[in-house]
């Protein structure tokens, strides 16, 4: 049976169901079944192709109802992150394309406009839906299409980011009909409503009672009873009267936006019925709806964490499908979260910091070591680095563990509250480079570039897990200032990852072979693919020196001048964009001493990359195995003619 034919046999009424048009022929009461339907269809595409499982299924109605009411895609649907939005690509057109999600050439793990014009921003990194949709909305009153309705959904992780509340503040300023969703699926805001606020949560959201509230603040407008910066009053005073009668305490009440909730976010009949009562509402307003993150699949409701992205697994069962490791290198994430608590042990010091990714980064392992010592301070990676500088001002050595893609929301701090002081701050930058199938939002091509241009800053990448070792162990000896360590998602290169740390040389390299035809550099695990292109070169005649440059900054001086007067061809490799990199700082160097040589260099070029596996992607790039031996050839070969 295709999987075509099980879709329309197994899911009869998603199968019918092409765009959003013909979500809104079913009956609202057939809304439910339709749930069921996408809950079990996502159990089936996910458990063979893996993605963000409990997000998606936790949302389910709140997807539903959203098409269902709101006139997609002329209104505005922006999504935060996007974990959460599978169901809304099922919706819009990509239900019988869904087995290609997080495929080279398939689609996106997240909303991506370039997509489909239902993906109204990007949404990879967290905490933005509440500020795009505020300028989405604030666009569209000003060319005058009033009718258009713009909906933020912002899980309840998101809203603790920085830029979500800078968005809630500004959100109040402006003149804006925006609704925010917030997605609670986790963290516990309030206390649970009895009947009475039931009641009253009904009263406020319904039609006629807000037509009546609004015609009774514009009487006082007129009447001059109530100002402008009287309404925000008013709203506040709203607002303790609701929580007042509710037994409700919840951050908006601050705020001048009207707050509505807490709702059952997987009640899809009664989320129809709010949504179409606030989407005429004029001025900015959140609905608050609780939900169970893997709701519908038991093993995921009783472990979210695990279930955000488990890989493949048995429909039936549940069980996850593991790979068999039997033989194979240690993830680098592994050996730094071993290595971390080993040097904790040996020096108190030591403090983790990591931004809502203790287990992706293994920064779990020293919270169970040293609780005390370790600080997981949500999705706010500014405020991470800048904690880390406070820690650091007052005698301890922070290891700060956090994404590269995610690293970049803290730019300005790494520099005003770390270098400029040059604190003793280590940046273990996981995820480096290309991450695969989670595409262009996370890969880290940027970090080389974007921290080698800091002053103060040690910048480093090893080669492999021994080198991983000895650079945290170096990176928190005395004397030393801020230290980026950066290594790729997944499996190192050595089974035997075990090791005597030792202190290394601050911008020294190392040269792995010797040669005479050319020579490369490669920074970071990537040294790995010209380690085995190296030896195929030698094959082929070609003998290449490599050398492992460890540093990018400070770059090793030495090994420059001996490559540039050794070698009439020479090559730069690194898992990183080419523009800023170590192909541009060894130009740099090149072309300020006169060097004579044919430089090649070879990383990501200057454009951003989809989703693929990193062999494809590498591939892609044009820095795999036979590529680096292709193109070293044919620039040997040339050089000779």
């Amino acid at each position: 049976m295709s999987n075509n034919e099980y879709i329309n046999n197994t899911f009869p009424m998603l199968a019918s169901i092409d765009s959003p048009a013909d979500l809104k022929r079913l009956p609202v009461d057939s809304l439910p079944t339709l749930c069921k339907e996408l809950r079990g269809f996502l159990i089936h595409e996910l458990s063979t192709n893996p993605g963000h499982f409990a997000s998606s299924m936790g949302a389910v109605e709140i997807n539903v109802a959203l098409h269902y009411v709101f006139n997609t895609p002329y209104d505005r649907l922006v999504w935060d992150v996007g974990h959460q939005a599978y169901v809304h690509k099922i919706l819009t057109g990509r239900r019988d394309r869904f087995d290609t999600n997080r495929k080279m050439g398939g689609l996106s793990g997240f909303p991506n406009p370039s997509e489909s014009e239902y993906d109204t921003f990007i949404a990879g990194h967290a905490s933005n839906s509440i500020s795009a949709a505020l300028g989405m909305s604030m666009a569209s009153e000003l060319a005058h299409e009033h009718d258009r309705k713009v909906v933020a959904i912002i899980g309840d992780a998101s809203i603790s980011g920085g830029l979500a509340f800078e968005g809630l503040n500004n959100a109040a300023m402006h003149n804006n009909n925006l609704l925010i969703v917030l997605n609670d699926n986790d963290m516990s805001i309030d206390t649970p409503v009895g009947s009475l606020g039931e009641y009253m949560t009904d009263i406020t959201t319904s039609k006629r009672y807000n037509t009546m509230r609004y015609k009774a603040y514009q009487f006082c407008r007129r009447h001059h009873i109530v100002t402008e910066h009287g309404r925000g009053l008013a709203l506040r005073f709203n607002n303790a009267i609701k929580s007042l009668l509710t037994g409700q305490q919840n951050i908006f009440e601050g705020l001048n936006i009207r707050y509505f909730g807490p709702f059952d976010g997987h009640d899809v009949v009664k989320l129809v019925k709010i949504f179409n009562d606030l989407k005429d509402m004029t001025g900015p307003k959140i609905v608050h709806l609780r939900t169970i993150k893997g709701k519908g699949y038991g093993p995921a409701e009783k472990d979210p964490t695990t279930w955000h992205s488990p890989g493949k697994f048995n429909e039936a069962t549940g069980e996850r499908v593991k790979a068999d490791t039997t033989g194979q290198p240690t993830k680098y994430q592994y050996v730094f979260g071993h290595t971390l608590v080993e040097l904790a042990k040996q020096n108190p010091k030591i403090v983790g910091i990591t931004a809502a990714m203790p287990t992706g980064t293994s920064m779990s392992m020293l919270q169970e070591a040293f609780p005390e010592r370790t600080f997981d301070v949500g999705i706010s990676e500014g405020h991470a680095v800048t904690f880390s500088g406070g820690l650091a001002k007052e005698g301890m050595h922070p290891f700060c563990a956090i994404y590269s893609s995610f690293l970049q929301r803290g730019y300005d701090e790494i520099i005003h509250d770390v270098a400029i002081q040059r604190l003793p701050v280590t940046f273990c930058i996981d995820r480096a480079g290309l991450v695969g199938e989670d595409g262009v939002t996370h890969h880290g091509n940027f970090d080389l570039a974007y921290l080698r241009c800091i002053p103060n800053m040690i910048v480093s990448a090893p080669m492999n897990e021994h080198y991983l070792r000895h650079l945290m162990y170096t990176s928190q000896l005395p004397g030393m200032g801020p230290f980026a360590i950066r290594y790729p998602r997944g499996k190192g290169a050595l089974v035997q990852w075990q090791c005597d740390m030792q202190q290394l040389p601050v911008g020294k390299g190392r040269k792995l072979t010797q040669g005479t035809d050319v020579a490369i550099l490669s920074i970071g695990h990537i040294g790995n693919n010209v380690a085995r292109a190296v030896e195929l070169l030698r094959q082929e005649g070609i003998a290449a020196a490599h050398y492992d440059m460890i540093f990018l900054k400070p770059i090793d001086q030495a090994i420059l001048a001996e490559v540039a007067s050794k070698f009439k061809c020479v090559v730069t490799v690194e898992d990183g964009t080419v523009v800023g990199g170590l192909g541009s700082a060894v130009a740099e160097y090149m072309a300020c001493n006169g060097a004579a040589v044919k430089l090649l260099r070879m990383g990501i070029d200057d454009h951003f990359v989809n989703q693929g596996t990193v062999a494809q992607l590498q591939h892609l790039c044009g820095i795999d195995v036979e590529s680096i031996v292709n193109r070293v050839e044919n620039l040997v070969k040339g050089e000779s003619k």
